[in-house]
C-alpha cells in the first residue's frame, strides 16, 4: 500500500487529497489532505469519486481509428500517421485557417493542457481558434481588458475578511467558486455570518447558496444588468461612492445611469425598487464589501454588461484591490499568460458571421458556421482537445452533424462519447494519477495565495503515452515536422523562449547571463517539470520545483494583497469605468427592455456530484441529486396542467423531460442542467442515466455581443403537458 498526495484535479476547488493505492495500482481509499494549508481536508463527493474516474473500465487506453463506422485500436505510430496525413492533406490542399482548434473546459485542470495551448496555436498558425471559455467566462476577460487593459485581472472576493457578500447567479456551496477558488465554500460562509457579516443572494433559484443567505431576491434571467445599473444609480445619486482607484470615466458613467433608477429597473428586473436601494446602501455602509456573479451572470445575452456593473460597483464603493474587497491573486509560477501590454480584441473576425476575436479566439456559437458554409477559409479538419461540444455548446445536436462533414478530426479525449464518435482518430491520455499536476490557472483565482505539486503517482506503461507528448507531437505535426523530430524540442524551445526573456529583460536577476549555463540549472525529470522549475525560480516568489516537492502538501504564500497597480495596462494608466466596447451595448439593452416578456425562461443549474459533461460515467456520483429533470414552481404545474412528464420547447428545438415540481424555482422559470442526453458513445453508466441535452434547446444564433460568448441562461421556452 502506497499512499500519494495530490491536488485534485476535477474542479475549481483544487483540494488536497491523500489517495491509497495498493500494488497493483487500484485506488483503495481517499480523503481530505488534513495538513494542506489552503484546503485544509476539505473534500467533496467529487474528489471522493477520483479513483472510480480514474479507473472507469470505459476509458480507452490505447488510439482509436475509425474506418466508417467501427472503430478499432491502432498503435501510437500508425495513430499518429494517420493524424499527419488528416491534418497536413487540409492544410496543403485549403491553407491553414481550414484547421480549427478546440480546447475544453479539462484542459484548464492539466499541466499539458496549459503549458502546450499556446506553442499549439503558434504552430498551427490558424484564425480558427475555439475553446469553452466563450461558452463560459469569455465576458469576464472582456471586461478585465477594457477596464484594466489586463483580461487576467481578475479579481476575488476577498470572502475570508469581507464584511457583506453579494452573490449574483452563482451558487458556490455547489461549485466551490468558480474563478472564484474558495474550497469548502460552506465553511467560509458560515464564518462570515459568525463574524457579523452578511450574506445577499440574487438568483432565479433558491440555491443552496440562497438558502443560507441573510437575503435572497429572485431576479428574471438574463435581467441583471437594470439591477445593477439601480444599484449604480443609487450610489452615485445617494453620494454613497468611494472611488479610492485612479479612474476615467467617472461623470459619463454618472450620465448613463441617471435614466435607470431603482424604481425604473424593478419591473424589468423583477426586483423590487426598495430591494435594489437597500442592497446599494448595503455594499456603502460596511466595512468591507465584494460583489460576485458567474454563470448566472455570463452565460447570459448581456453577459459583458453585468460583469462590467459588478467591477464598477466594486470600484465604486472603494472594495476593487482592498482587503476584505475584491482583490488579485499572485501565482508561484511566472504569469507567461499576461502580455505587460494593453488589451487588443477584434484583431480578426469570424468568417461567416464576422464576430470578432477575443484572446485569439472566435467564438464557440459560430463553429458550426465556419464548418458548413462553403468558401475560402471554410474549417474542414479539427483538432478537439478534451471537448464534448454535442452536449456542451449552444445548438449541441447542430455541431454533431456539422462535425460529420469534416474531412477529418482528432479527437484528444478518454472516451469514446458525442462528440468523439465524429473524429476519425482519437488519441487517449492516460489516468489522471499518472499525469503530475501543477494549477497553473487556478491560482490566478484563488483567495489566498498557495501552490502545490503533485507528481504522477502511477508509471506510464510502455503501450501509454503521455499529455505532455501528444500534444507536442500535434504541435511539431502542425508545424509540418517529421514524424520522427524529438518532441523535446518543444520543452527545450518553450525553455530557451523563457531563459532567454529572462537574460535580456533589464533589471531581471539574471540578466546578461548565458543562456546555456542557466539552463544547465534548471532541474525536473523530463520536459514538462523542467518547464514548471523554470517558471517557478522567475516567478513572484523565487520557488522551485524542488522547494515544491520537498513540501508535498502544498505551501501557503500568504493572504491576498493590493496589486493592481503592476497588472494596470491601460493606455492612460488609469482604470476606465466606461469603455465605449462596453457600454455601447446599453442601446442592445434598452431595445431588449422594449419587447415583450416571455411567460417562461430556462435556465441551467449547478449539481454539486457533476462537472459539466464528463462526470457521468461514475456510478457513485449519479442520482441523488444529480439527476437530469426539469425544475418547476408548483404555480407553473398547476398554470400549465403539468405532470410527471413536459414537452419543453424553445425557437431551436424541443424536448421531452422528467419534471420535478419545487419551490426552489420561481415562477415562470424552469430549470435543467447542462451536460446531459448522452448517447452513441462507449460510456455505459452515463448512457443508462442519459437524461436529455439541454442544449439542444439552446440557440447559437444568439450571442453576448460585446464577447461572442454563448447563452444559455434566460432562454424562452413554453412548456407543456407530456402525451404519450
Amino acid at each position: 500500500m502506497t499512499t500519494a498526495h495530490r491536488t485534485c484535479p476535477i474542479c475549481d476547488s483544487v483540494c488536497g487529497l491523500k489517495i491509497d493505492l495498493d500494488v497493483t495500482g487500484r485506488v483503495t481509499s481517499v480523503r481530505g489532505d488534513d495538513l494542506d494549508p489552503f484546503t485544509g481536508g476539505y473534500l467533496c463527493p467529487k474528489g471522493a469519486s477520483i479513483g472510480r474516474l480514474d479507473e472507469d473500465p470505459d476509458r480507452l487506453r490505447h488510439p482509436m481509428i475509425r474506418e466508417g463506422d467501427e472503430w478499432r485500436e491502432a498503435s501510437w505510430d500508425e495513430a499518429f500517421a494517420a493524424v499527419e496525413r488528416g491534418i497536413n492533406g487540409v492544410i496543403e490542399k485549403y491553407g491553414r485557417d481550414a484547421v480549427a482548434v478546440f480546447f475544453g473546459n479539462p484542459t484548464y485542470h492539466t499541466m499539458a493542457g496549459f503549458l502546450y495551448r499556446m506553442p499549439l496555436i503558434q504552430s498551427l498558425a490558424s484564425k480558427n481558434v475555439y475553446s469553452s471559455g466563450t461558452i463560459d467566462h469569455m465576458p469576464k476577460h472582456v471586461v478585465c481588458g477594457h477596464l484594466y487593459g489586463d483580461p487576467f485581472a481578475i479579481a476575488v472576493p476577498d470572502v475570508d475578511r469581507t464584511d457583506y457578500l453579494l452573490v449574483i447567479g452563482a451558487n458556490p456551496m455547489e461549485s466551490h467558486g468558480s474563478l472564484f477558488c474558495a474550497p469548502d465554500m460552506p465553511k467560509r460562509l458560515r464564518a462570515l455570518r459568525k463574524r457579523g457579516g452578511k450574506l445577499v443572494v440574487v438568483d432565479p433559484r433558491r440555491t443552496r447558496t440562497a438558502a443560507m443567505a441573510d437575503e435572497h431576491f429572485f431576479v428574471r434571467p438574463g435581467t441583471d444588468p437594470f439591477l445593477l445599473l439601480g444599484v449604480v444609480h443609487t450610489l452615485l445619486e445617494e453620494n454613497l461612492a468611494t472611488v479610492t482607484l485612479d479612474v476615467n470615466g467617472l461623470d459619463e458613467l454618472r450620465e448613463l445611469v441617471k435614466e435607470f433608477p431603482p424604481h425604473a429597473v424593478a419591473d424589468a428586473c423583477g426586483v423590487p425598487a426598495d430591494g435594489i436601494t437597500r442592497i446599494a446602501r448595503g455594499l456603502a455602509a460596511a466595512p468591507t464589501a465584494a460583489v460576485y456573479s458567474r454563470m448566472g451572470g455570463s452565460v447570459v445575452e448581456f453577459g459583458t454588461l453585468t460583469q462590467w456593473l459588478v467591477d464598477v460597483i466594486n470600484i465604486l464603493t472603494g472594495n476593487l484591490d482592498n482587503p476584505g474587497g475584491t482583490m488579485f491573486a499572485k501565482t508561484a509560477a511566472l504569469e507567461v499568460f499576461r502580455t505587460g501590454q494593453p488589451f487588443e480584441w477584434a484583431r480578426w473576425h469570424s468568417r461567416v458571421k464576422g464576430y470578432p476575436e477575443v484572446l485569439g479566439e472566435l467564438p464557440t456559437a459560430t463553429l458550426a458556421d465556419e464548418i458548413e458554409t462553403p468558401g475560402e477559409g471554410q474549417v474542414r479538419a479539427l483538432i478537439n482537445i478534451g471537448a464534448n461540444q454535442v452536449v456542451a455548446a449552444p445548438n449541441g445536436p447542430r455541431i454533431g452533424k456539422a462535425f460529420d462533414q469534416l474531412d477529418f478530426m482528432v479527437a484528444v479525449d478518454p472516451y469514446l462519447n458525442d462528440t468523439t464518435k465524429h473524429a476519425t482518430v482519437i488519441l487517449p491520455p492516460p489516468r489522471m494519477l499518472q499525469a503530475p499536476h501543477y494549477d497553473f490557472l487556478m491560482q490566478m483565482v484563488m483567495v489566498r495565495n498557495y501552490t502545490r505539486y503533485s507528481p504522477a503517482a502511477l508509471p506510464l506503461d510502455e503501450d501509454q503515452r503521455s499529455e505532455a507528448e501528444i500534444l507536442a507531437r500535434l504541435t511539431l505535426i502542425a508545424a509540418g515536422a517529421p514524424l520522427a523530430a524529438p518532441t523535446s524540442a518543444i520543452d527545450e524551445g518553450f525553455i530557451g523562449q523563457l531563459l532567454t526573456g529572462a537574460t535580456q529583460m533589464p533589471g531581471s536577476p539574471v540578466e546578461g547571463m548565458d543562456v546555456a549555463d542557466l539552463r544547465a540549472t534548471i532541474e525536473g525529470d523530463d520536459g514538462v517539470e523542467q518547464i514548471l522549475d523554470t517558471l517557478l525560480k522567475f516567478g513572484s516568489y523565487g520557488l522551485s520545483l524542488a522547494k515544491l516537492k520537498e513540501q508535498p502538501h502544498g505551501i501557503d504564500l500568504g493572504p491576498l494583497e493590493p496589486r493592481l497597480k503592476e497588472l494596470l495596462t491601460t493606455p492612460s494608466g488609469r482604470v476606465e469605468l466606461t469603455p465605449e466596447a462596453i457600454v455601447s451595448d446599453l442601446a442592445r439593452l434598452r431595445a431588449k427592455a422594449a419587447e415583450p416578456v416571455p411567460e417562461m425562461l430556462l435556465i441551467g443549474r449547478r449539481q454539486l456530484r457533476s462537472n459539466n459533461s464528463w462526470l457521468h460515467n461514475v456510478k457513485s456520483l449519479v442520482g441523488g441529486s444529480n439527476t437530469c429533470t426539469l425544475h418547476v414552481n408548483p404555480a407553473d404545474m398547476a398554470k400549465y396542467g403539468l405532470g410527471e412528464r413536459a414537452v419543453v420547447r424553445s425557437a431551436v428545438s424541443e424536448l421531452i423531460v422528467d419534471v420535478e415540481p419545487t419551490d426552489v424555482v420561481m415562477p415562470g422559470v424552469v430549470s435543467l442542467p447542462h451536460g446531459w442526453g448522452h448517447k452513441g458513445g462507449r460510456q455505459r453508466v452515463a448512457e443508462e442515466n442519459a437524461g436529455v441535452n439541454a442544449n439542444a434547446l439552446t440557440s447559437d444564433l444568439v450571442v453576448d455581443v460585446p464577447s461572442g460568448n454563448a447563452v444559455f441562461n434566460g432562454i424562452p421556452v413554453t412548456v407543456s403537458p407530456y402525451e404519450a
